[in-house]
């Protein structure tokens, strides 16, 4: 596996560190008046969640670890997990629900998402950017109303809140980003 040195450590990069696996989440990159510079990272553990801040000079040798991805088609939920299908081999994997975290009311049933696996094992799983979803409850549109920075608060029919445009009625589908779980655009 690639050595990297602290410096070139990236958002998003996944580290081999203290005997775990760690995905970067935020990098500072610190230029003391005393002393050499160094990457102030914040990560994630892949495997349990914990959060661990970690100091990496630029000549520390860091070991970056590449993900396999691989799209797969959401099955069910069964207690808790998530099972999703491999759309080549059919092969079945289970996540925890709560891998998703507040996205999790975004997966819909058949929907296809990306899955990380590092050597067999699953890590982390990914929705598509933007998901279709459909108005159940918002308040009516007003005539006359412009749209400049007016924005109304919708229920969607996965039970999610979002604010949406003042043109936008009841029952009308959108695409919500899921990334920032902000209205998009109109379906």
């Amino acid at each position: 596996m690639p050595k990297i040195n602290g410096n070139e450590i990236r958002p998003g990069n996944v580290l081999e560190h203290d005997g775990g696996l760690w995905a970067a989440v935020k990098v500072d990159h610190v230029k003391p008046g005393k002393g050499g510079a160094f990457a102030q990272v914040e990560m994630k553990n892949l495997r349990n969640g914990s959060k661990l801040n970690e100091r990496f000079r630029s000549a520390d040798k860091v070991e970056r670890v590449r993900l396999e991805q691989k799209d797969m088609q959401f099955l069910y939920e069964d207690g808790g997990q998530l099972i999703f299908m491999d759309t080549e081999t059919y092969e079945q994997v289970q996540l925890p629900a709560d891998i998703l975290g507040e996205r999790r009311p975004f997966l819909q049933d058949g929907m296809t998402i990306v899955v990380e696996f590092h050597e067999e094992e699953a890590l982390n799983a990914t929705l598509p950017q933007k998901v279709t979803c459909k108005i159940v409850e918002t308040e009516p549109v007003v005539k006359g109303q412009t749209a400049a920075n007016s924005f109304k608060p919708a229920v969607l029919d996965n039970g999610v809140r979002v604010l949406v445009p003042p043109f936008v009625g009841q029952d009308e589908d959108i695409i919500v980003n899921t990334e920032t779980m902000e209205y998009s655009e109109r379906a």
